[in-house]
């Protein structure tokens, strides 16, 4: 017999795949929110059969995704507690956290007062200032920074401040001196940057190239999570995909990248044939990043079911001790307003082999539920927030 209820929990997080909105979605210029709703309606349905067998048509209305009678999984659906509706905010309060200041975004670029204050400490001008991708910034405004020196500072829809700059212009010291000063600055509760990063490039105008020598200055979470319990405790905490990232490296024990959704799925069915004890705990930043942010409903919803079509990979490697655990991070419905986050309930899916039947799980009032159900089957440290959902699993 297995020490544990489940030997080997296998977390994946949908990021951005919400399921409607929330009750204070008004509170975040969110009403009419559904991310999962509106990409089928746009779709004309969604052919996702494997995720509709696991009981997603139970949880909400979704166009082509059948209300099956018998699902394989329990299912329900979970409300955010913590105060925000970025990545950070929903993978901690998954792992027990509760996030009362938001981290912000700068969808209009940083204030002047910040930006004053860095050009006044790194003795360099800034340009820039606007959310941006990497590579076209640097066709934009790198000529004039190799002409001029000044710092090509720029955002996305997350909480970052990037700092981009040439490695014969500024040497690479002089740019991790000059992020950590913007770290040190954004720390301000009216800042709240959940994330510096320094971008060095080199080459030629028109044929710029970002180098390996990035480096991320992010927070680490306030207090401790589950995964903290978990590896003091010696057990596994396999981090895939930006997981690592978002805890800046905390409580997790080995640690894989990944390029896309498929190669984040290719690395969960990789750790489901290997033998460890703990967490397997992947994100999926496709759906929020490529297709989120960009208010693409058809790209979004062929990533959905691109997604469904590699679940019987994953059932057919599962082992009848292992837990499988399908949500989401918060929403980002690809025909609402703007470009940002949209507050919504998440997903919750929850499998196993062994399961007799199953049930809807009552409302989560929120995503620690998570959290203090694998501390709970692991039995390490509960985190502070969050009612395990173990029992009921039968």
């Amino acid at each position: 017999m297995s020490e544990y209820k489940y030997n080997r929990v296998f977390l994946i997080v949908m990021d951005s795949v919400g399921i409607g909105e929330a009750p204070d979605a008004a509170d975040f210029n969110d009403i009419g929110a559904n991310t999962l709703g509106h990409i089928a309606e746009h779709m004309n349905g969604l052919h996702m059969p494997h995720m509709a067998q696991l009981g997603l048509g139970l949880i909400g209305d979704i166009k082509g995704v059948e209300k099956t009678e018998h699902p394989l999984a329990y299912y329900g659906k979970m409300q955010e507690a913590s105060n925000g509706k970025d990545t950070m905010t929903g993978h901690w309060e998954i792992m027990g956290l509760y996030i009362e200041k938001p981290f912000k975004v700068f969808p209009e670029g940083f204030p002047d007062e910040l930006l004053q204050e860095l050009e006044r400490r790194s003795g360099r001008k800034i340009i820039g200032n606007k959310p941006a991708s990497g590579t076209a910034i640097l066709d934009e405004l790198g000529k004039e920074h190799m002409e001029t020196g000044a710092l090509i500072v720029y955002t996305s829809a997350d909480s970052v401040l990037q700092i981009a700059a040439h490695e014969d212009v500024v040497p690479l010291d002089e740019l991790y001196s000059i992020c950590e000063t913007a770290r040190e600055l954004t720390l301000d509760p009216k800042y709240m940057v959940g994330r510096i990063i320094a971008r060095p490039f080199v080459g030629e105008p028109g044929s710029f190239k970002r180098t390996p020598n990035r480096h991320d200055y992010a927070l680490k979470p306030f207090g401790r999570t589950v995964m903290n319990g978990m590896k003091d405790s010696g057990l596994d905490v396999i981090s895939i995909g930006k997981i690592s990232d978002i805890y800046d490296g905390e409580g997790i024990t080995s640690s894989r990248r990944t390029v896309s959704n498929m190669d984040g799925m290719d690395k969960v069915i990789e750790t489901l044939g290997e033998e460890f004890t703990g967490l397997s705990f992947a994100n999926l930043v496709d759906f929020d990043a490529l297709y989120g942010h960009r208010r693409d409903p058809e790209g979004y919803g062929k990533a959905l079911e691109e997604f469904d079509a590699r679940l019987p990979e994953v059932f057919e490697k599962m082992k009848e001790d292992d837990l499988l655990i399908i949500t989401a991070d918060h929403g980002n419905d690809p025909v609402h307003h703007g470009t940002d986050h949209t507050r919504e309930y998440v997903p919750l899916l929850v499998y196993s082999k062994k399961h007799k039947h199953t049930e809807q799980l009552p409302l989560a009032d929120t995503f620690a539920d998570i959290g203090a159900t694998i501390a709970d089957n692991f039995r390490t440290e509960k985190p502070e927030y969050g009612k395990s959902f173990l029992s009921r699993l039968q």
